[in-house]
């Protein structure tokens, strides 16, 4: 009878493999619970962070005036050096540093007595010589009257007596042209301002001797009412400033050089014939009235020039702009309250306000401040603002 095979070895090898599959099933369960519970905690917490707070503001629209800015200096419109135009000692000083004068008012006096001496004299020249014309005169008479009663006067002497007659009245008109210099000389003596303006620093002291080839002058008179200012544009601007030019009188404002204080308004007075190859710019040049005296000559300022009106354009705080590799852009708040990085295409930035040309719609809100703690996906609380105006 043959003995039949036994069952317990291959009982002993299937217990160990059915527990370790047990411990391995359990061992999955847990840890996906876990991880299932880890996730819930993760979105709940999620969920619990607070939002950023920031201050928001609507894209508006409205037309915007456009301007083109330039550096310039303040130039006075007349500038004269005041110089004797004879020799002599400067008797008299009769104006005071700083002073306000008119065309006309006397400055400064020359010694005029020997240019008063040289009119005396000429005018003495001249009573000499028309008497001597008077005598030639009757002479002359004399000689056309003998002449016609053929008493003994000679053709020759009446000719001569004639030239003598012209000679003098030759010298008398002489006489008269010197008489003439000599009251310009001595009117030369008087220094008067030619233009209305404010006097500098006295140059020349008052008992010095002056003289009409002394290169440097009594005084410095410069005219601030009104007053210029020369400034600059890239030439690129050229076809804009005709343009505003054909359309009227351009309007300029004079600011501080931080262009953060508006000094004066004027008028655009002069685009120069030339542009500067070296530099690649305009030469304007703008009158101001400056009543009030606030601009001064040799100062420098800034200066915007209204070149056109742009309508309906949308606008945003300049403070909502931050500036990356690629250009400008914005924290733009979307429906759910989170922020996105918005790319803009920006035209003018003044007075605190930006002109959007693409990459933003009317309405759509930009954070302007708080942007330091923002990256995209962040929720916000938003604090909306107006924009400025």
């Amino acid at each position: 009878m043959q003995a039949q095979p036994s069952t317990r070895p291959r009982r002993s090898y299937l217990l160990p493999s059915f527990v370790a599959l047990i411990v391995a099933a359990g061992g999955y369960s847990l840890w996906h619970m876990r991880a299932s519970e880890s996730s819930q905690i993760a979105a709940k917490g999620d969920s619990l962070t607070p939002a950023v707070p920031v201050q928001t503001t609507l894209a508006e629209q409205r037309d915007v005036p456009v301007y083109l800015t330039g550096i310039g200096h303040v130039q006075a419109f007349n500038t004269v050096t005041i110089k004797t135009r004879v020799d002599g000692q400067l008797q008299k000083v009769a104006f005071t540093e700083g002073q306000d004068v008119k065309a006309g008012d006397l400055l400064a006096q020359i010694d005029p007595r020997p240019y008063r001496a040289a009119l005396d004299q000429a005018m003495a020249k001249k009573v000499q010589d028309e008497a001597l014309l008077a005598n030639a005169r009757l002479d002359l008479q004399r000689y056309i009257n003998l002449t016609k009663n053929d008493m003994g006067a000679s053709r020759q002497q009446l000719d001569t007596q004639k030239a003598q007659v012209a000679q003098l009245e030759a010298q008398i008109r002489g006489d008269q042209a010197l008489i003439e210099n000599a009251q310009t000389q001595l009117g030369y003596t008087s220094i008067t301002s030619p233009i209305d303006g404010e006097i500098g620093i006295r140059l020349v002291d008052q008992g010095n001797i002056v003289h009409a080839s002394d290169t440097t002058g009594l005084v410095v008179v410069t005219q601030i009412h009104p007053i210029s200012v020369i400034f600059t544009l890239p030439e690129n601007q050229l076809d804009t400033l005709k343009t505003a030019m054909k359309s009227g009188p351009v309007t300029i404002h004079a600011m501080s050089r931080d262009g953060k204080q508006a000094l004066a308004d004027g008028k655009l007075a002069v685009l120069d014939n030339l542009i500067d190859q070296t530099t690649g710019t305009l030469r304007l040049k703008g009158i101001f009235l400056n009543q009030d005296g606030i601009l001064w000559p040799g100062e420098f300022v800034s200066i915007r020039l209204l070149a056109r009106t742009q309508p309906e354009a949308i606008i945003i705080p300049s403070t909502a702009l931050q500036r990356g590799p690629e250009g400008y852009y914005v924290y733009a708040v979307k429906p759910d309250q989170t922020v996105e990085i918005r790319p803009l295409d920006i035209g003018q930035i003044a007075n605190g306000v930006a002109i959007v040309n693409a990459g933003l719609h009317l309405g759509e809100p930009v954070v302007t401040a708080g942007q330091y703690r923002l990256a995209p996906g962040v929720r916000v609380e938003a604090r909306t603002t107006q924009a400025s105006r």
